[in-house]
């Protein structure tokens, strides 16, 4: 089935558009643009630079996906946007390009992003995310996935959020959040495990007592981390996924623990 286009919509020379895609009005699809088979952009939505979108991704008006980076280190070139498969972009969400030559911004699948949400250039974005309105990814931020970032929230650049962790509302993160837990304030700091997560996402009562353990012993115990880093990974919970996961990342966290 060919693609649907309105005729007030532009479409460059080059941009590549798989079967069932469906343009609005006024929408724009910029030269180095691939949409894959089902994509939806509504009416003034607008895909640009060297961007690819997976299967069935809905873009919604006024939102600018692959629009150029704002890192003033930016020089002439193409840069790129990676998109899975089902993402939903709401309404004047701007999503940007990496910033150099061969440097990539990458998003995974079925990720939801509301309205005014912004990721920046060169994030690593996993599946399963919700990011509400108003809240922004800085540069080069790592997330991982079924994590949740709740309205108004900022996360600094070069912070990384672990699987099925949440940002709570209008916090203001400044260092990495390991998986499973919640983050809030101003700055934010690590509250309490994400249970009502977890339980959504199918780990067990015993997953979830590990991974309050955990947390016990990294933010209540008075240790510093590389103290609870070392007392973990002598507990039988650190052969489990929840203990693989959590000790993984803090091994791999660069800006420290919120």
């Amino acid at each position: 089935m060919g693609a649907a286009i309105h005729p007030t919509a532009i479409v460059e020379p080059g941009a590549k558009l798989g079967s069932g895609v469906a343009i609005g009005a006024y929408a724009y699809v910029g030269p180095d643009v691939t949409l894959g088979d089902g994509c939806v952009l509504h009416h003034h939505a607008c895909v640009e630079g060297l961007t690819t979108l997976g299967p069935a991704c809905e873009v919604f008006p006024f939102a600018v996906i692959g629009g150029r980076t704002q890192d003033l280190k930016a020089r002439p070139g193409k840069p790129g946007l990676r998109v899975g498969a089902r993402n939903t972009f709401r309404e004047f969400v701007s999503i940007h390009l990496g910033t150099q030559e061969g440097e990539w911004t990458v998003l995974g699948d079925d990720n939801v992003l509301l309205a005014y949400a912004h990721i920046a250039h060169d994030c690593a974005v996993g599946s399963h995310l919700a990011m509400s309105s108003h809240s922004a990814l800085g540069g080069h931020v790592h997330v991982g996935d079924h994590v949740n970032i709740g309205w108004n929230a900022g996360v600094h650049q070069f912070c990384q959020i672990g699987d099925h962790a949440m940002v709570a509302a209008c916090a203001k993160l400044v260092q990495d959040v390991p998986p499973f837990v919640i983050a809030d304030g101003n700055p934010a700091e690590t509250k309490m495990v994400n249970r009502v997560g977890l339980s959504r996402n199918g780990f067990s009562e015993a997953e979830i007592a590990e991974a309050k353990a955990l947390h016990r012993l990294f933010y209540r115990d008075g240790l510093n981390a590389t103290q609870a880093l070392e007392k973990a990974a002598a507990l039988p919970l650190a052969a489990g996924r929840v203990g693989k996961a959590w000790l993984a990342f803090v091994r791999e966290s660069k800006r420290g623990l919120a």
